[in-house]
């Protein structure tokens, strides 16, 4: 026999139904007999007649990015059955914002620590050693927002810092 072991296998939605997998099954392009998994998680948190019904009111050409939406979200609903996939997202934005926090002070300190070698008066005393800003901060020394809390940049002051 020279056919393919996917011709003769069941998708892997048929498989799960435990039904015949038909030549125009609406799952077999999606649910390919090698990934179970896909299709039981994507009915456990959706239900095979919802797929069923979703597949068909989406264009074809749609469907493989709605199949790959529905398990990623299946998959994250069963990690964390409250918040799914919004949970990861929002655990990565707050990781975004800490991370871009760590880099606005990062490059503050560059900025610091090269202007304070290259900036000295004529008698060769640092700037802020004797006069300059309260603060010890070269006047008009911009510090990003992590100091000055203001994360756009656009000048309006927002709450305090949300511990992200």
């Amino acid at each position: 026999m020279a056919s393919s072991s996917y011709s003769n296998s069941p998708c892997a939605a048929c498989k799960f139904l435990r039904r015949k997998c038909m030549p125009d099954c609406i799952f077999a392009p999606y649910f390919p007999p090698e990934e179970p998994h896909k299709f039981s998680n994507v009915h456990k948190i959706f239900g095979a007649s919802n797929v069923s019904k979703l597949l068909n009111e989406v264009q074809p050409h749609q469907r493989e990015d709605a199949v790959n939406s529905l398990a990623y979200e299946a998959e994250a609903r069963i990690k964390d059955p409250v918040y799914g996939c919004v949970g990861a997202i929002s655990v990565l934005q707050r990781q975004v914002l800490r991370l871009q926090k760590e880099l606005d002070a990062t490059n503050a300190d560059l900025i610091r620590f090269t202007c304070s070698e290259m900036e000295t008066t004529q008698d060769g005393r640092r700037i802020g050693e004797g006069g300059g800003s309260s603060l010890g901060q070269s006047p008009g020394f911009y510090y990003p927002y992590a100091w000055n809390n203001d994360p756009l940049g656009d000048g309006f002051q927002r709450g305090g810092d949300n511990n992200m």
